[in-house]
């Protein structure tokens, strides 16, 4: 489930080396008072992700492979506008689906909250968006390294294989920027090096099935989610939970919410009604009021920091590469 952007982003040595190339530019009304943290928070994997950056300067960098080619995004807000460059291939594509990346789609007046905490964090956060990439391997994959590990075994594995297997990010971007593999070269990664990023047999087999289908994948960013979320739950091993986590980010969708997770049920139920055992039932029964506007609730009650007190030890993280 999409959550909370960190609250300390890191500093930006930029590259030197070589002439630096022109950008594309644009500029943008922002709706509402966007807040680009939350908007974009959810396309960042870990504090260290190699293919997005959030800068001291309040910038915000993302690499990107889009059908024009691989591409880097630097976007900064003032006074209501957004400021955009691009470059690389995917420039153009990049700044023609910018209104869509930043909310520009999305409703929050279609929101009504029914319960006092949803009402107090939708008046606190009133600059939260929900995004739209038009992408769907860039958010496919990386769910499926999440699937049913820690998030920090996920996100070394995603920042292991993008830096190794895929490419500096175009432009004067920041040290350490990559724009992920093709899908090409994700079916091309030795099974020696799954196992050094900590990925199972099971989930590196489901990267590989969804890459080899990478065309009918993509193509299902001009559905609408629930028609892109069967098309995704075509390729074995991806199932609800993987389906709904892509197309909250590649469609902005608000009404998918994400079931099967290991923590959100208990979160919301903790939250709309005092019940840390909730289960996907209950807590689907607890959003059924937000019908249309679910996955933004959720996203709210995430806001809100109210999570249930721990009770049992941490998950462990595995250690495939020792096997």
């Amino acid at each position: 489930m999409a959550g909370r952007f960190p609250q300390r982003p890191t500093a930006a040595p930029v590259r030197a080396a070589g002439p630096v190339p022109a950008p594309r530019v644009r500029s943008l009304a922002l709706p509402g008072g966007t807040d680009l943290g939350l908007t974009l928070g959810p396309l960042r994997r870990g504090p260290a992700d190699p293919a997005f950056r959030a800068v001291r300067d309040g910038s915000f960098w993302r690499a990107c492979r889009t059908p024009g080619g691989p591409g880097t995004l630097r976007v900064t807000a003032r006074d209501g506008v957004a400021e955009a460059r691009a470059w690389g291939g995917g420039a153009e594509w990049l700044l023609d689906h910018l209104p869509a990346l930043l909310g520009a789609e999305d409703d929050p007046a279609a929101f009504t909250p029914r319960h006092k905490l949803l009402a107090a964090v939708h008046r606190r956060r009133p600059g939260l968006r929900l995004v739209r990439t038009g992408l769907v391997l860039e958010s496919l994959i990386p769910s499926l390294l999440e699937q049913k590990v820690t998030t920090d075994e996920a996100y070394r594995a995603w920042r292991l294989l993008v830096r190794k297997y895929g490419e500096p990010a175009p432009g004067p971007a920041p040290d350490g920027l990559y724009v992920m593999p093709d899908a090409r070269a994700w079916t091309l990664i030795p099974s020696w090096e799954w196992h050094r990023a900590g990925v199972d047999d099971r989930r590196a087999a489901t990267v590989l099935r969804v890459c080899r289908a990478a065309r009918r994948m993509e193509e299902a960013a001009g559905m609408t989610p629930s028609e892109a979320r069967r098309r995704l739950e075509l390729v074995p091993g991806v199932g609800p939970w993987t389906s709904a986590e892509v197309v909250q980010r590649s469609h902005g969708a608000p009404d998918e919410v994400t079931t099967g997770d290991y923590h959100l049920p208990g979160i919301v139920g903790w939250a709309l009604a005092g019940d840390r055992t909730a289960d996907d039932a209950a807590m689907l029964d607890l959003l059924a009021p937000y019908a249309g506007q679910r996955h933004r609730a959720a996203r709210l009650i995430l806001l809100s920091g109210r999570i249930p007190p721990r009770r049992g030890p941490r998950m462990t993280p595995g250690n495939i590469a020792a096997l």
